[in-house]
C-alpha cells in the first residue's frame, strides 16, 4: 500500500487508471460474494483519496463514487455500512477544482432508502439507518457550500433528504421504550439515529441562505400533514424549535411566513390540526422575538384574525363544506373554543416580540375591526347576525387584551390615540356584560405601569394603605395633558358603567381597580377632586336609584365608594378628611354593614331591602369633604359642584362625516335661518328630567335627525330650479344684509374728535375721514 501510495503520488495523471482498475476489481470480487477482497480494494481506495490531493483527482473520484454506488446497491448491511463509511470520508475532503459534471442524485435517493430501514433486527435497522443519516449528512457538507455543484436545495432533493431525517427525530420514542435498563437507554443514546438525524438537521438549516428556506421548510410541512403529527403538536413542536434555533436569525420571519400561509391552506382542516399550526407558530414567534414578525406587521394579525372570524363562523353554524367531493364536515365546538383560544395566545406571543410603536399599531388594527353598533360599520341583523357579531367582539377585545398585558408605554397619549380610545369605550357602553369587563381590564393594563393591579384585586376597607407596598411616582406632564384630553369622558364611562343592572362582582372589581390606578398614576390635584366628585355620584346613583338597580347592585355601589373614599383620603393625608371617611365607615360597620365590601363582595353577600331608609350618617357628604379638602388648598368650589357625565362625548364618534351629510347639514343650517321658516318654538327649560330623557331618546332622535336631513338633500336634488331658486333669494337677502352688519362692526373707521351725528332717521353713524386727513400721534409717525 505504502509503494502504491508513493507511485500515486509521484505519477498523479496514473491514479484514473489505478481507479478503473480497483473498481474493476470490487465490482468482480461483490458478485462473486469475495467480501474480503471488497473491503481491501475499499480500503486501498480510502487510503489514495486521502493521500492524493492533486488537480487530476477527478477523473479517480469517478471511479470511487461508481465502486460507493455498487456497495450501496447491495443487499448486504455490512456492504451498505462499509460504503456510506468511505462516501463519509471522501465527503469530508476539500477538493482543489470543482467538478462541474458529478451527480449525486443516486447518493441523496439511496441514503433516504437507508434512513428509512425496516430490518427485522433492531440493531442491524439501527446501524442502516445511522449509516444513511451519516450519509446524507456527507451529501450536505460536500454540495451545499460549491454553487458549481449539484443544488442540494432544489425541492427534488430537500423533499427527500427533510422527512428521512423527521423519520429518524419522529421514531425516538420508540427506541427508548425498547431499552430495558437506564444504563443501556444511555448507551443507546450515544449511538441514537435521532440524535444524529436532529444534529443533520441543524447543520443543514443552518447553512440554508436567504432563498432556499422555503424549500427546506416547506418538506416539514408537508411530513407533519401526511403523518397527522399537529394533533398531539409534541413533535411538530420539536421540529419547529429546532429550525428556529438553527437558522439564521435574520431568516426566522420566512419561517413565520410559511406557517401563516399553511394555516390559511389547512382553514378547513379540523379544529385540532389548525390548533397545533397555531400554537407551533406561537413557540416559533416566541424563539425568534424581534425577527418573527419581519417586514409585513399586520399581514401577521391579519391572518390570524380572519383565522379567527372563520372558526367562528364554524362554531355557529356547525359544519363547513370541506370542498370538491369533500362532503361536509361537523364541527365539535369545544375544539373550535381550544383553537381560538390558541389563535388569541399566538396574537399575545407575537405582539410581545414587537417594539412599543409598533404595538400600538397592532392594537389601533384590531380594535378597527371590532363591529360596533354606534359606527357606520356592518353589523348583520337576525339573532344569528347578533351571535355572530357578539363572538367577534368577544375574541377581538380577548385578542386585545392579550397584546395590552404586554405593552408598556410610558406616554398614555401614545399608548391610547384618540380614535382607539373613542371606539374602545364605546364598547364599553355595550348591553353585554362580558364585552364592559374586557374593555376595563383592557383599559387597567394600560393605566397599570408600575404593577400595582394585583394590589387592588379585592375590594376592601383597609386602615392601613402601607401594607399594599404601591409604587408611586410622580404624575408626569403627559399624563396630565392626557387627563385634561381625556379625563371627562374616561369619567364619562365609569359612571355609566357603574349604572348597569347586569353588573357583577368582577366589574365592580375592576371599576375600583380602575379609579385606584387612574389615583395612582395619572392623578393630579384636578383629577383627584373629579375623582372624588365621580365617586360621590356614583354614591348618589345607588341612594336615589331612578335607575331601579337591584339590591346588590346599590349595595355594591355604596361598597365600592367606601373603599375607593377610604384609600383615597389615606393617599391625600389630609387628616381631617381621613377622619370623616373613618367616621363613616365606623357607622356604616354599626348600623348598615351591608354598605361595606366586607359584606357585599363575598359567596353570599349580606343585603338589605331597607336601603332607602338609611340614616344620613352612614353617607359621604360632598358639602362636609369640600370643606375639609378646601381648608387643605383643594379647590372647594370644584369640589361642592355634583358630577354631572358630559353627554356630548359620544357625537364624536360620528364626527367624521360623509360630503353628502357635510352638505345636508349646512342646507339644514340654511333653511332654519329663512324667511319661509315658521317662527320657533320657544326654547326649552333644560332640567334633569330633560338630561335623562335626552340619553334615553338619543337613538330615536338619532333616526329623525338623519331622515330630516336626507328629506332635505332630496328636496335639493329633486326640485324644480325655479323653486330653489326664489328660496335662495329669498335666503340670499337675510343673508346679504347680516354680512353689511358684520362688515360694519369690523371696518368702522375710528370715530370724529366731534362726536356722531345724527341722521334723519334719528340713528347714530359715524363720518367717514379719508387717511390722509387723520391726526396720528407722534410716536405713529416715521
Amino acid at each position: 500500500m505504502e509503494k502504491l501510495t508513493f507511485y500515486a503520488l509521484s505519477a498523479p495523471e496514473k491514479l484514473d487508471r489505478i481507479g478503473a482498475y480497483l473498481s474493476e476489481r470490487l465490482i468482480r470480487d461483490v458478485s462473486r460474494h469475495r467480501y474480503g477482497y471488497v473491503c481491501i480494494a475499499m480500503e486501498a481506495l480510502d487510503q489514495l483519496l486521502m493521500a492524493c490531493h492533486c488537480q487530476s483527482i477527478n477523473l479517480f473520484v469517478e471511479s470511487f463514487l461508481k465502486m460507493v454506488a455498487k456497495l450501496l446497491e447491495s443487499e448486504k448491511p455490512n456492504l451498505q455500512i462499509l460504503g456510506t463509511n468511505s462516501f463519509v470520508k471522501f465527503a469530508n475532503i476539500e477538493e482543489d477544482t470543482p467538478s462541474y459534471h458529478r451527480s449525486y442524485d443516486f447518493f441523496v435517493s439511496r441514503f433516504s432508502e437507508m434512513c428509512h430501514s425496516s430490518h427485522d433486527d433492531l440493531d442491524i435497522r439501527t446501524k442502516i439507518r445511522m449509516s444513511g443519516i451519516k450519509g446524507l449528512q456527507g451529501v450536505v457538507r460536500k454540495t451545499v457550500n460549491d454553487e458549481l455543484q449539484a443544488n442540494i436545495w432544489d425541492p427534488q432533493h430537500m423533499d427527500k433528504i427533510v422527512p428521512s431525517l423527521l423519520f429518524n427525530l419522529q421514531h425516538v420514542e420508540e427506541t427508548e421504550s425498547r431499552s430495558p435498563s437506564p444504563l443501556q437507554a444511555a448507551e443507546k443514546e450515544k449511538e441514537s439515529p435521532t440524535e444524529l438525524a436532529e444534529r443533520c438537521l441543524r447543520e443543514l438549516l443552518g447553512r440554508a441562505a436567504y432563498g432556499n428556506i422555503k424549500n427546506a421548510i416547506k418538506p416539514v410541512l408537508i411530513h407533519l400533514d401526511n403523518h397527522s403529527l399537529w394533533e398531539p403538536k409534541i413533535f411538530a413542536t420539536c421540529c419547529f424549535r429546532i429550525i428556529m434555533y438553527s437558522i439564521q436569525p435574520q431568516h426566522s420571519h420566512l419561517v413565520i411566513q410559511q406557517l401563516l400561509s399553511h394555516l390559511d391552506a389547512n382553514s378547513k382542516s379540523a379544529a385540532t390540526v389548525r390548533a397545533g399550526i397555531v400554537e407551533v407558530l406561537s413557540e416559533a414567534a416566541v424563539i425568534a422575538a424581534s425577527g418573527s414578525v419581519g417586514p409585513t406587521v399586520l399581514e401577521v394579525f391579519n391572518t390570524l384574525l380572519r383565522q379567527l372570524r372563520l372558526s367562528i363562523d364554524y362554531a355557529l353554524t356547525g359544519s363547513y363544506d370541506c370542498g370538491a367531493g369533500g362532503g361536509t364536515k361537523i364541527i365539535k365546538e369545544h375544539e373550535e373554543r381550544m383553537f381560538q383560544e390558541a389563535v388569541i395566545k399566538t396574537i399575545g406571543s407575537f405582539a410581545s416580540t414587537l417594539p412599543t410603536y409598533q404595538q400600538s399599531e397592532v392594537m389601533v388594527f384590531i380594535m378597527n375591526k371590532v363591529p360596533l353598533p354606534s359606527l357606520q360599520q356592518s353589523i348583520e341583523a337576525g339573532k344569528a347576525g347578533e351571535n355572530r357579531n357578539r363572538l367577534t367582539q368577544i375574541m377581538l377585545l380577548k385578542s386585545l387584551l392579550q397584546v395590552s398585558v404586554g405593552f408598556q408605554c410610558s406616554n398614555m397619549l401614545t399608548a391610547l390615540p384618540s380614535a382607539f380610545l373613542d371606539r374602545l369605550l364605546s364598547a364599553a357602553l355595550m348591553e353585554d356584560a362580558e364585552i364592559r369587563l374586557f374593555v376595563l381590564e383592557i383599559l387597567i393594563s394600560f393605566i397599570d405601569r408600575h404593577g400595582n393591579r394585583q394590589k387592588f384585586s379585592t375590594i376592601s376597607t383597609i386602615s392601613d394603605i402601607s401594607v399594599l407596598k404601591l409604587k408611586v411616582d410622580k404624575c408626569s406632564r403627559q399624563d396630565t395633558v392626557f387627563m385634561k384630553k381625556h379625563g371627562q369622558q374616561l369619567y364619562r364611562h365609569i359612571y355609566l358603567i357603574c349604572k348597569e343592572e347586569s353588573n357583577v362582582q368582577a366589574h365592580y372589581e375592576a371599576l375600583y381597580s380602575m379609579l385606584m390606578l387612574i389615583s395612582i398614576e395619572l392623578a393630579n390635584e384636578e383629577v383627584m377632586v373629579d375623582l372624588i366628585r365621580l365617586v360621590l355620584a356614583v354614591q348618589e346613583i345607588a341612594q336615589i336609584n331612578e335607575d331601579n338597580l337591584t339590591a346588590y347592585n346599590r349595595c355594591a355601589l355604596f361598597a365600592l365608594g367606601a373603599a375607593y373614599l377610604n384609600l383615597i383620603s389615606q393617599l391625600t393625608t389630609v387628616p381631617t378628611f381621613c377622619q370623616h371617611i373613618h367616621e363613616v365607615i365606623q357607622m356604616r360597620q354599626k348600623e348598615a354593614p351591608y354598605l361595606l365590601p366586607e359584606d357585599v363582595f363575598v359567596e353570599r353577600p349580606r343585603l338589605s331591602k331597607s336601603l332607602d331608609r338609611l340614616g344620613p350618617e352612614v353617607f359621604f357628604w360632598q358639602s362636609k369633604i369640600s370643606e375639609v379638602l378646601g381648608g387643605s388648598g383643594y379647590n372647594s368650589d370644584r369640589l361642592s359642584t355634583p358630577y354631572i357625565p358630559q353627554l356630548t362625548d359620544e357625537d364624536r364618534l360620528s364626527k367624521r362625516k360623509s360630503i353628502g351629510e357635510t352638505i345636508s347639514l349646512q342646507v339644514e343650517v340654511e333653511s332654519r335661518n329663512s324667511p319661509e321658516r315658521e317662527q320657533r318654538a320657544p326654547a326649552e327649560e333644560i332640567t334633569y328630567e330633560t338630561l335623562k330623557k335626552a340619553i334615553v331618546d338619543s337613538v330615536a332622535v338619532e333616526e329623525q335627525e338623519r331622515e330630516r336631513r336626507r328629506q332635505v338633500v332630496e328636496k335639493f336634488q329633486k326640485a324644480p330650479f325655479e323653486e330653489i331658486a326664489a328660496h335662495c333669494g329669498a335666503r340670499a337677502t337675510l343673508l346679504q344684509s347680516k354680512l353689511n352688519q358684520i362688515f360694519e362692526i369690523t371696518i368702522r373707521p375710528p370715530p370724529s374728535p366731534s362726536g356722531t351725528i345724527t341722521a334723519a332717521y334719528g340713528q347714530p353713524q359715524n363720518h367717514s375721514i379719508p387717511v390722509y386727513e387723520m391726526k396720528f400721534p407722534d410716536l405713529c409717525v416715521y
